[in-house]
């Protein structure tokens, strides 16, 4: 099997589909918050300006920004489902690392945390690791890329 079958095979399953999708939908707003301050967000510069000065070097800043928002609309179209399933795992694994793990498993639905914890994280990582088992499933760009 060569690479391009072994990262974009996946068969008509709508488990998969499902799974970017909703991936898709609720990562979609965050990208968007980050690369052009979209619902609220800070836009790329100003999301460049605090994560680095948070201690993160520029370039993981950078990819944190690419793999939110362009990571969506792969995942939505089916491209290249595994890889971007994969930025958003090491995005929510280094969001757990970084700042969320420290707060505890809740999100904090009544302002008494302080901050958020990481279950929205640990989420997202399950509907990625769906997709990078199993592909991009039906209605793929993927599927037809390898079936073509």
């Amino acid at each position: 099997m060569d690479f391009k079958t072994t990262l974009l095979r996946t068969d008509d399953d709508l488990g998969p589909l499902i799974a970017r999708l909703a991936a898709a939908i609720v990562m979609f707003p965050h990208g968007a918050q980050k690369a052009l301050g979209w619902f609220g967000g800070g836009g790329f510069s100003k999301t460049m300006e605090g994560m680095t000065g948070m201690g993160l070097p520029s370039l993981i800043v950078f990819l944190v920004i690419v793999a939110e928002f362009l990571g969506p609309l792969a995942l939505a179209a089916g491209f290249l489902s595994r890889a971007a399933a994969a930025g958003f795992v090491a995005v929510m694994v280094g969001a757990i690392v970084t700042v969320h793990g420290q707060h505890g498993f809740f999100m904090d639905w009544y302002g008494q945390q302080g901050a958020q914890g990481f279950e929205y994280h640990l989420l997202m990582i399950g509907l990625a690791l769906v997709v990078m088992v199993r592909g991009g499933g039906a209605f793929s760009v993927d599927g037809r890329l390898v079936r073509s």
